[in-house]
């Protein structure tokens, strides 16, 4: 069974989705460790109190490669096979990416390629579009650039504000991403340059 490391960097709620949905043998995976890279995140105590392992790894006033080399090391600790990302803060780097290519998956609150970043969804409000969503992809080297795993479109209502919609492209994230981590660790994903394949699930 894949053993997983979410990285968070806030309060975790697609966290807890995932430790959730694992528990409930939904993922055909277990949730190995949760890692936060700021010791104050609310997302370690959630963690804590459904039950999964939940560390930090202090990211503040160190040099990316002493703390991407700790990192590591907790998720090889773990043995870990797939690294999800869960509002995790940070940009890896390339070289990150590369020891784990093909095995960390991120949520976006865009439907990508639009809207990569920060404020995903307050740059969707803003620039006037009528349907944002999310999107759970492969991570890469670039920002938000890797291949696509799964997106659900969410409309942007006339009356809506940028909190309202954020609201409802979280409960989008909440339902795809158990389903990409499922096809994950299912074997139900082939990548074919950027596009990936998608079989059924079970």
């Amino acid at each position: 069974m894949t053993r997983i490391g979410v990285l968070i960097s806030g309060r975790g709620s697609n966290m807890v989705a995932l430790v959730r949905a694992a528990s409930a043998g939904r993922l055909g995976a277990e949730i190995a460790v949760v890692v936060s890279n700021v010791p104050g995140a609310p997302g370690l105590e959630r963690a804590r109190a459904e039950g999964v392992p939940a560390v930090a790894c202090p990211s503040q006033g160190r040099g990316r490669e002493e703390h991407e080399a700790e990192l590591t090391r907790i998720l090889e600790e773990q043995r870990v096979g797939l690294v999800c990302l869960a509002g995790y803060m940070r940009l890896l780097s390339p070289a990150f990416v590369r020891r784990w290519a093909g095995r960390i998956l991120n949520v976006h609150p865009s439907l990508l390629p639009a809207f990569p970043g920060l404020e995903a969804q307050r740059q969707a409000f803003d620039h006037g579009v009528k349907v944002s969503g999310a999107t759970v992809h492969l991570v890469g080297e670039g920002l938000d650039d890797g291949p696509i795993v799964l997106q659900e479109a969410v409309p942007v209502l006339e009356d809506d504000g940028p909190e309202q919609l954020a609201a409802r492209i979280l409960e989008a994230e909440h339902r795809i991403y158990p389903e990409a981590v499922r096809r994950f660790c299912t074997g139900r994903l082939r990548v074919d340059g950027r596009r990936v394949r998608c079989g059924a699930p079970a």
